[in-house]
């Protein structure tokens, strides 16, 4: 698969010749839903938390005497059908994390890569470097260029100058090849990824 190579000024740099196990597969839908799921699970904080009857605040004293009450047998306020006494089995703070084998995962990328590719929402950039760390010409750029929503993935490293323009405009995500991931590929509009990057992730994905 060969595609055309622009500069940030909008110019023809070339063309380059892209690696067909990386962005020419069909995408599947079910491999890329297993890797977000994993992505997010693993994102999520788990702090939920509630009391239980051990945690809830209430004297231990019994409540009334055992018998001739006429209702039924409690030793405490704390038992859950009580107003303000613990919840039964409620939430704790765990991990949701679960486990996915490491190729697995990386065949997700290659999927979320031809899912770019066969849309026509990829983009291959000469480079991502700027001389002047300035947002406004960033965002001149990516208005001409005609980017809403894009993450743009360089290669090793990214540019310090570019990273800065582009941290305080609303739309541009900057990542270096190893924060490469499915759920920030497949959310964006537009994925832009430069030589550097292209080199970086076959090294990576092979």
């Amino acid at each position: 698969m060969k595609l055309d190579v622009i500069k940030l000024d909008g110019g023809k740099a070339g063309s380059v010749e892209l690696d067909e196990a990386l962005f020419g597969l069909e995408p599947r839908a079910d491999i890329l839903h297993r890797v977000v799921r994993w992505q997010r699970a693993k994102a999520q904080a788990g702090t939920h938390s509630v009391l239980g009857k051990s945690d809830v605040s209430y004297s231990t004293k019994k409540i009334y005497r055992q018998k001739g009450t006429g209702g039924a047998r409690h030793g405490s306020k704390k038992a859950p059908i009580f107003r303000h006494g613990g919840v039964y089995k409620g939430p704790t703070p765990r991990s949701h994390a679960h486990d996915l084998p490491k190729k697995f995962r990386a065949l997700g990328l290659r999927h979320a890569l031809s899912a770019k590719a066969k849309a026509g929402e990829l983009v291959i950039l000469d480079a991502a470097t700027l001389a002047e760390a300035k947002t406004a010409h960033l965002a001149k750029v990516k208005s001409e260029l005609g980017w809403k929503r894009v993450l743009i993935i360089d290669g090793a490293s990214v540019d310090p100058n570019f990273a800065l323009a582009a941290r305080n405009l609303e739309g541009v995500d900057v990542l270096p090849t190893i924060g490469a991931n499915v759920y920030d590929i497949l959310k964006r509009d537009t994925l832009v990824i430069t030589k550097a990057g292209i080199e970086a992730l076959e090294a990576r994905l092979k």
